[in-house]
């Protein structure tokens, strides 16, 4: 039985979605050989740590570690430099202007030989590539499989089960809200103000939509693939930009008529975002929150996944099978 001490850094959303799945998965862990102890559990209020392993129970359901959880006053940057762990696990808010807190603790942990699992795309958007150096040199393992798809296995169908094949492009839906907003928009005949507001009354959509209608969350996710799998270095302004708040009723009807649906589309290594007209039997012709990304191969032809893209336990789904993969597999093109 391998013990892996994991540090957690954040603790929001997806944070609880992983203590979650690491409680419900321990016993399957188990029988593959793994005992994942989470040591540690850290918030912008401080630190939980217990050297034999925190209870997710005593963390589950708490806003901040400030209300009676915390038994330290360690932030992030401490937490990683002082407790005995072998990897990281990364999940503060995305920031894909500088990257922080996020990079700073990523740079730490890798500088100290320790893995580092994240859906956090902000740092991968503004460093990936030294950050990929850095894991290198210190015989850490990156992991981000989170940060592109949800729990569409994007990142490890390239480097595991497309090995040996040239990735000529990838292009797909990678915003769930989005993808609802036009569903509900195709649908129901409701005009963009309206589909939004109920995908914010449903929690799909933030008060704050911007991130997600202006295209900017798939264009940080374009950055990603553009770097991890085409080599390439990109950031974030080098991508063409146009979102959905200009979509109407009419288009869309208009569009469905002649046989085809209007989706925010990400390509790579094109590096564009914007809505395009899809055929209504493509495979990239999912509705509701789902996304769906087609992968062109030179060997084995074209390649399309699909699955939710958001949510606590399917984000965190995404972190354990990183996890599992570092400790499990044989590093066979590890492009982290």
């Amino acid at each position: 039985m391998k013990e892996i001490r994991i540090s957690q850094v954040g603790c929001g959303i997806v944070g609880h979605g992983f203590l979650e799945v690491v409680r419900r998965k321990r016993d399957m862990l188990r029988d593959l050989g793994l005992d994942l102890k989470i040591v540690s559990v850290t918030d912008h209020t401080g630190t939980i740590y217990e050297k034999n392993g925190v209870d997710p129970k005593k963390v589950l359901g708490v806003k901040t570690l400030a209300e009676g959880v915390a038994n330290s006053d360690m932030k992030g940057l401490e937490a990683i430099e002082e407790i005995e762990s072998d990897l990281v696990v990364e999940v503060t808010p995305t920031n894909i202007d500088h990257g922080q807190p996020g990079l700073g603790h990523m740079e730490m942990a890798l500088t100290q030989g320790k893995n580092v699992v994240t859906s956090n795309k902000g740092p991968l958007v503004v460093a990936f590539n030294r950050l990929k150096d850095l894991a290198g040199e210190n015989g850490a393992r990156l992991k981000y499989e989170a940060t592109v798809g949800g729990t569409m296995p994007l990142i490890s169908l390239v480097e595991r089960n497309l090995v040996g094949n040239n990735i000529l492009g990838i292009k797909g839906i990678f915003n769930g809200t989005c993808n609802y907003i036009l569903t509900r928009m195709m649908e129901e005949g409701y005009p963009y103000g309206y589909a939004l507001m109920e995908a914010q009354e449903l929690g799909i959509a933030e008060a704050d939509p911007a991130y997600d209608v202006e295209g900017i969350d798939t264009a940080a996710k374009m950055t990603i693939l553009a770097n991890s799998v085409f080599g390439m270095n990109v950031k974030y302004d080098d991508i063409d930009v146009t979102g959905i708040t200009d979509i109407t009723t009419e288009s869309l009807a208009l569009a469905r008529d002649r046989g085809y649906l209007i989706k925010l589309i990400g390509e790579v290594p094109a590096l564009t975002v914007k809505p395009m007209l899809v055929p209504r039997r493509s495979p990239l012709a999912v509705g509701g929150t789902l996304n769906a990304a087609s992968i062109e191969t030179d060997l084995s032809g074209t390649i399309t996944v699909t699955g939710l893209g958001a949510g606590s336990i399917e984000t965190a789904s995404a972190i354990l099978s990183d996890i599992v993969n570092i400790y499990t597999t044989r590093n066979i093109d590890d492009r982290s």
